[in-house]
């Protein structure tokens, strides 16, 4: 299999996206976790454009890397400035064995944006480069802007690349800066550089027209050997090219070497890291590495793909680290009922009745508003009621919340129930921060003295929706409830006219799945005890 090279510039191109922020402990935790899964480049950003960039240079040196090298990224000198001016000397100064520098291939630029000659901005790269070379470093020369300098003066473009490449530059990086390049006219470009100028080619995209990864697979079909994107496609405008996607694309479908089989399978965690480090939410429509990448919800789909895998996955999920799942919805059909079954241990094959009137429940609940897809915990809930033998662990009989504005600046809340467990009904009170968390309160009061167990469970996140807002403040609400006990996270959801009722329906749920999670813990520490005896 032939080499791709992947440059990876999600610590300074990537940082150039709207709301991207790294601080240096965060560059130095991805740099490590990008050069374990083996990338050939890392840049960490350009030394002298501010304080962080020279301070992750500074600390660097600890990383140790054992795969990647990283590179200071940076400009040309400056226009009729002394060889090296200030911005060469910082990226020497930053001590990587590689650096990155860019230079202007379009006229519009060296006229209008540097003011300087053609001829200047040639000895510009000329001078900038062999710099470097003559100090012993590897050189990446960037040709930024160089498909749209290439459509308006093809010759110019082309003696860019060639003053870098006699100047000493290793690679020359064909760059579409703004994006805007259409697939066919990159990938003609690029041939056209590999045929007349040749050596190690890369390419650097933007996703302006949403081309950015289909840009680069056809320059690489094309000869470039080095691609350079962001881990989720982070960057400046709407994003570099997106290497998430490149690499599995090259390397799965395009018989390209790019990473470890066995790194392969952690792609889809790098993706979750970067975003998790970078304090962003994980964009679950990611292609490949999204939580929704292999995520199947209309019945005849689920039908198909757990008799056939490929039927609907263009890829096997695990290739890249991830996993399928089926959804459940009113698209559902019995093959996503029975699949999820399986999956909480409750097998319905043999239970055909109780399979349909299930779907039929579905479909009713969420023409009523409930939505399960987010909520498997409710849905699981559901199915188990569903068994014979099943008795819900509590019930509430009665529940009154008052909502109080007085003098007082602020709002009171109390809620007063009748729980029922058992035989016993218990009838609590308790006041809260809000109505919902009034009746959480008294609810709890009223139960722990049977299941302690519930002091673990704790709601982490509480989301309400209005369903329909042609009907003003008589709509319909779905309440998302998302619920922790310390081992794991679960969601459940209620819906209702009424918010309070919904809100109710959401806890209750939270409340029953805590207690069942409970139990099956229990459970398993009970046969781990028996074995260990027996042993």
């Amino acid at each position: 299999m032939e080499r791709v090279l992947i440059y990876d510039t999600t610590l300074r191109d990537g940082t150039q996206g709207e709301g991207v922020s790294l601080s240096v402990e965060d560059k130095l935790k991805i740099a490590r976790r990008l050069d374990e899964m083996g990338f050939a480049y890392i840049e960490g950003g350009w030394p002298g454009s501010n304080p962080k960039d020279s301070e992750f240079f500074q600390r660097a040196g600890n990383l140790k890397l054992s795969h990647a090298k990283l590179t200071a990224f940076g400009s040309t000198r400056r226009p009729n400035s002394p060889t090296p001016d200030s911005t060469l000397q910082a990226i020497l100064d930053a001590g990587t064995s590689t650096v990155t520098i860019f230079g202007k291939s379009w006229r519009l630029h060296v006229d209008k944006v540097l003011q300087t000659t053609l001829d200047e901005n040639l000895r510009m790269i000329a001078d900038s480069v062999r710099f470097f070379r003559e100090s012993g470093r590897e050189v990446i020369y960037d040709a930024e802007h160089f498909f749209d300098g290439y459509k308006d003066d093809p010759d110019y473009a082309l003696a860019t690349l060639r003053t870098a490449r006699e100047a000493g530059a290793e690679w020359l990086v064909l760059c579409d800066t703004n994006g805007g390049g259409l697939t066919d006219d990159v990938a003609a470009i690029v041939a056209r550089v590999v045929q007349t100028i040749g050596g190690k080619i890369g390419i650097h995209t933007h996703n302006d027209s949403e081309l950015a990864v289909a840009n680069t697979l056809a320059a690489v079909k094309a000869g470039a050997r080095q691609v350079q994107g962001t881990i989720n496609g982070y960057g400046e405008r709407t994003g570099n090219a997106n290497l998430c996607s490149i690499i599995p694309n090259l390397q799965i479908k395009m018989g390209y070497s790019c990473l470890a089989a066995s790194d392969m399978r952690h792609l889809t965690e790098l993706s979750r890291y970067v975003a998790e480090v970078a304090n962003l939410a994980h964009d679950s429509k990611l292609p490949f590495v999204g939580a929704s990448s292999f995520a199947h919800k209309a019945g005849m789909h689920v039908n198909a793909v757990l008799k056939v895998t490929e039927s609907f996955e263009h890829i096997a999920p695990d290739t890249v680290g991830n996993r399928r799942r089926i959804l459940i919805s009113e698209l559902s059909g019995r093959s996503n009922i029975l699949y999820k079954a399986q999956q909480f241990g409750v097998d319905l094959n043999s239970q055909a009745a109780e399979v349909r009137s299930l779907v039929d429940t579905i479909k009713r609940l969420e023409s009523e508003g409930f939505q399960f897809e987010g909520a498997e915990a409710s849905f699981e809930l559901l199915v188990r009621r569903a068994q014979p033998g099943y008795s819900p662990p509590f019930q509430l009989t009665d529940m009154l919340v008052i909502v109080e504005k007085r003098a007082a600046p602020e709002v009171l809340a109390e809620a007063t129930v009748k729980v029922k467990v058992g035989a016993d009904v218990f009838h609590t009170a308790a006041d809260g921060d809000g109505p919902v968390n009034a009746l959480d309160t008294a609810v709890r009061k009223a139960l722990l003295g049977f299941y302690p167990e519930l002091s673990d469970v704790q709601l982490v996140d509480y989301k309400v929706r209005v369903i329909d807002g042609n009907d003003g403040t008589a709509a319909a609400v779905r309440v998302m409830i998302e619920s922790s006990d310390g081992h794991g996270t679960w969601s459940t959801v209620g819906s209702s006219v009424n918010i309070i009722e919904a809100s109710w329906l959401a806890l209750a749920d939270s409340l029953e799945y805590g207690l069942l999670r409970a139990g099956e813990r229990r459970s398993v520490s009970s046969a781990a005890e028996v074995t260990k005896y027996e042993r």
